[in-house]
C-alpha cells in the first residue's frame, strides 16, 4: 500500500469508530413524572366530578407505557382498560383518539384502526412538549368520548406549566 492508500485506510476507520461511538451515546428523552401523573389525575377527576362524571383515568408515559391510573368510585369495570387505550391511541398517533377517529372515519385509512390497542373514539389526550409527545391521557366513563376529552383537557392544563 502506498503512504497515501494508508492514510486514507487510517481515516477511513476512525470515520467509522466515530460513528460506532455516536451510536452508543446516551439517549436523552423528555417524559412524565410521577408528581405530573398526580397532578393529572387529580385535575381530570375534579373536572368530571364538577361535570357530573365517574370516570377512570390513565396516564402512559412516552413509551405508552402505563405511569399511573385510577378508577374512579362508581366506574365499571372496563373503564380502566378502554382508558389506557385512549392514552396509548394518543400517544402513538401524537394526537387525540377524537382526531383519530375523525381521521380514520375515512375508508382510506380504515386500516389504522387494525393497529393493535388503538381505538377510535375521543378521550386520549397526547402531552407535547413542542410538538412531541411525550405521553398521554386516557379518560373513559362519561356519556361521550368528547366528554372524557374535556375532562382531559383539565387534567392536562393542571401542568401546562411543564410544558413549555
Amino acid at each position: 500500500m502506498t503512504p497515501r492508500q494508508l492514510v486514507l485506510a487510517a481515516t477511513g476507520i476512525v470515520a467509522a469508530s466515530i460513528a460506532c461511538a455516536n451510536a452508543q451515546a446516551v439517549l436523552v428523552e423528555k417524559n412524565v413524572s410521577m408528581k405530573m401523573v398526580q397532578m393529572i389525575i387529580d385535575g381530570t377527576i375534579e373536572q368530571c366530578t364538577k361535570d357530573g362524571y365517574k370516570v377512570s383515568v390513565v396516564v402512559v408515559d412516552n413509551a405508552g407505557t402505563i405511569r399511573g391510573s385510577l378508577r374512579g368510585d362508581g366506574t365499571a369495570p372496563h373503564t380502566m382498560e378502554f382508558a389506557r387505550k385512549k392514552a396509548y391511541t394518543a400517544r402513538v398517533r401524537n394526537q387525540t383518539s377524537l382526531e383519530f377517529m375523525t381521521l380514520t372515519d375515512n375508508p382510506a385509512n380504515a386500516g389504522l384502526r387494525q393497529i393493535p390497542d388503538v381505538v377510535a373514539i375521543g378521550g386520549g389526550v397526547p402531552l407535547k412538549i413542542s410538538g412531541v409527545a411525550i405521553g398521554a391521557v386516557g379518560v373513559s366513563g362519561a356519556p361521550g368520548g368528547e366528554k372524557d376529552e374535556v375532562c382531559a383537557m383539565a387534567g392536562i392544563a393542571k401542568v401546562a406549566e411543564y410544558l413549555k
